[in-house]
């Protein structure tokens, strides 16, 4: 018999990669199931983007393998958009790895630190590649739990209780990502104080901040951040590339020559092209992330009075491309109440229960499908309840 690694013990098939099995069978069977629940961005790149990776990839001289640090022009292009959207000086020499996407990010940060037993502070509600990520690099996974009452931000009073010795990293992820929190300037400056005071370092997982908010944030604008503090960031979300797998990690230069170490045996850098079409990505201007918030806060308004039909409560203060929110009572569980939902309307919406189990009274419900789709399950969704 051959088995399988240790390393994957504990370890399942992502949740969405199951699910969406489970709804292809359905589908096969003529339900024509409307998905509600994945974040994956359904409107298309900027045409000029698109337009640069057509036009080079016509080139005969890009098609060979690129650096590992990633194209010049696309360091630069991250270094500008740091500057302009966040205020944070990135030289684009030493501080700045692009990557094949952010979530490839949390696994080389994982194991360029992490050694056998390894203590990592989790968010409970969080995404769940933190937790896998950690296990598969040998780390061990505490939980830090997000309370609704306390706006889902860190309770510092309460990290400080624990014992910390063991604690090497901790993910941070604002906007936050199920919940749509916002960060507050004052929490990012407690979060780089907290990483000096313990020596522990902070690894913020920044995709989100262009989508359906005014005031984007970086963690590294705080001050001496840079000690402490690597962040990921992405085009998946505000450029609607998540298929195009362009990410970047940004922080001090020394941190970012420890984590190529590891991504240098691991990858070879991107299709040139591709790089150059992200760079035009990067230096459009606010009118686009205008245009795509439209989108996305018709669509919120809409996936409202869904929630509003389903008698969830939620806050409109999120940022994102989702919508968190409680359940009613009489269900046991998020869960429940989707797979109610997916069964009988052919409707999928997450269960809050997969990021967590502080996620458990919740479901999420994504802004990535057109209004038509929204309002198509609605309709689903009073038919069998009529």
């Amino acid at each position: 018999m051959i088995s399988t690694s240790k390393r994957l013990d504990g370890i399942g098939e992502y949740y969405f990669s199951q699910k969406l099995k489970e709804i292809e069978e359905l589908n096969k069977q003529g339900a024509a199931v409307i998905n509600l629940g994945i974040g994956s961005p359904d409107l298309p790149p900027h045409p000029e983007v698109i337009q640069v990776l057509q036009s080079e990839s016509a080139k005969q001289n890009v098609h060979g393998y690129q650096s590992y640090k990633g194209a010049e022009a696309l360091r630069k292009a991250f270094s500008t958009w740091y500057k302009e959207w966040y205020g944070v000086d990135l030289n684009p020499a030493t501080e700045i790895l692009p990557l094949i996407g952010s979530k490839e990010g949390i696994m080389h940060i994982c194991m360029t630190y992490l050694n056998e037993g390894d203590e990592v502070l989790i968010p409970n509600p969080g995404y769940p590649t933190y937790r896998s990520a950690v296990q598969l690099a040998g780390g061990k996974c505490v939980a830090y739990e997000l309370k609704e009452e306390q706006n889902w931000l860190i309770d510092f009073d309460q990290l400080e209780k624990q014992d910390l010795s063991k604690v090497k990293l901790m993910w941070v992820n604002y906007p936050q990502m199920p919940t749509g929190q916002l960060p507050t300037r004052e929490m990012f400056q407690n979060l780089v104080a907290f990483g000096k005071k313990h020596n522990i370092l902070i690894c913020h997982d920044n995709p989100y901040s262009f989508i359906l908010n005014d005031h984007p944030m970086s963690l590294l604008s705080i001050e001496g951040a840079k000690d402490v503090v690597l962040e990921l960031n992405s085009l998946s979300k505000s450029q609607n590339m998540a298929g195009w797998r362009v990410g970047v990690l940004c922080g001090a230069k020394e941190r970012i020559d420890e984590v190529l170490r590891f991504k240098s045996n691991m990858d070879s850098g991107m299709f040139l092209p591709l790089q150059l079409a992200a760079a035009k990505a990067l230096n459009l201007d606010k009118s686009w992330y205008d245009s795509v918030n439209e989108v996305y806060k018709s669509r919120r308004t809409k996936a409202y009075e869904l929630l509003d039909l389903l008698k969830c409560t939620y806050s409109k203060d999120q940022a994102g491309m989702f919508i968190w929110a409680r359940i009613p009572e009489g269900y046991k569980s998020g869960f429940e109440l989707s797979d109610e939902v997916l069964y009988k309307a052919k409707v999928f919406i997450t269960p809050g229960g997969i990021f967590g189990s502080a996620g458990d009274g919740f479901i999420r419900v994504s802004l990535c499908s057109p209004i038509e789709k929204i309002e198509q399950s609605i309709q689903r969704i009073i038919e069998v309840r009529d």
